[in-house]
C-alpha cells in the first residue's frame, strides 16, 4: 500500500535582508493557513501583536474580521478554512506579510510534498539561518540601521536599541532546538512568546545557522 502524501516542505524566506534570514519547515497538509501563521511566528521568533496576511494567487488569505476593515478593498479570504493540500497539486510559491507597518514579506516556497508514517504531531523546523528581526524595529531598512547601532557602542541610539532588543541581540544567532520548542508550544492558549533571545551564558557562544 503506498502511503499517502500528508505533508509538505516550505523554505521560508525574509525578503530584502542580506545575508538571508530563512527557515526549513515540515507540517502536515492539512493544516490550515491561521496554523501555518503560528507556525512562522514561532520560526522567526516574531510575537504575534500585529496584523498579518497570505498573498496567494493574486489573492488575500487572512482574518476577515480583521481584514476587510480599514486595510484595503480586496476580498479577504478566510484563512481557516483554508488547508494547505489545497495547494499542493500547483508549483507554488506565496507571500506572507507580517506587521503592515513594518511590512515584514516572508517568500513561501512549496519545496515537495511528503508521504510520511508516522505523521508528527507538530510542525517542526529543519534548519534554517540567522535570527528573526525583533517586533517593531520598522522594517528591512530599519533592521539593518538598527545592526549598525548595536555593533557601534559610541552610536547616539546604541543604548537604546540594546535596550529594546533585551540586552543582547546577535543577527547570526540560530538555535534550531529552542525554534522547535518555540513551534510546539505555538498552539498553546496563553502561551507566553519569547520576546528577546537567550543571553549566552558567560564563556559560551551563540549557536549560529550557515
Amino acid at each position: 500500500m503506498v502511503q499517502e502524501r500528508n505533508a509538505v516542505r516550505l523554505l521560508v524566506t525574509l525578503e530584502d535582508i542580506d545575508p538571508p534570514i530563512w527557515r526549513r519547515l515540515v507540517l502536515p497538509s492539512t493544516w490550515t493557513f491561521d496554523r501555518l501563521h503560528l507556525v512562522l511566528q514561532a520560526a522567526f521568533s516574531w510575537t504575534d501583536s500585529h496584523l498579518h496576511e497570505f498573498h496567494i494567487g493574486g489573492l488575500r488569505y487572512g482574518n476577515p474580521e480583521l481584514l476587510d476593515i480599514g486595510f484595503g478593498t480586496a476580498t479577504t479570504f478566510d484563512y481557516r478554512t483554508v488547508r494547505m493540500a489545497d495547494f499542493i497539486d500547483r508549483d507554488i510559491a506565496f507571500t506572507y506579510v507580517y506587521d503592515f507597518g513594518d511590512n515584514w514579506r516572508h517568500r513561501v516556497v512549496l519545496e515537495d510534498i511528503l508521504a510520511l508514517d508516522p505523521l508528527p504531531r507538530h510542525a517542526e523546523c529543519l534548519e534554517g539561518a540567522r535570527a528573526g528581526p525583533p517586533d517593531d524595529v520598522g522594517g528591512p531598512w530599519s533592521y539593518a540601521e538598527f545592526i549598525e547601532t548595536l555593533q557601534d557602542a559610541e552610536h547616539e541610539d546604541h543604548e537604546s536599541n540594546l535596550r529594546w532588543a533585551g540586552g543582547h541581540f546577535d543577527p547570526e544567532w540560530f538555535d534550531l532546538a529552542l525554534i522547535n520548542k518555540d513551534i510546539r508550544n505555538s498552539f498553546r492558549a496563553n502561551v507566553r512568546r519569547r520576546w528577546h533571545q537567550p543571553k549566552p551564558l558567560i564563556g559560551k557562544s551563540s549557536k549560529h545557522g550557515d
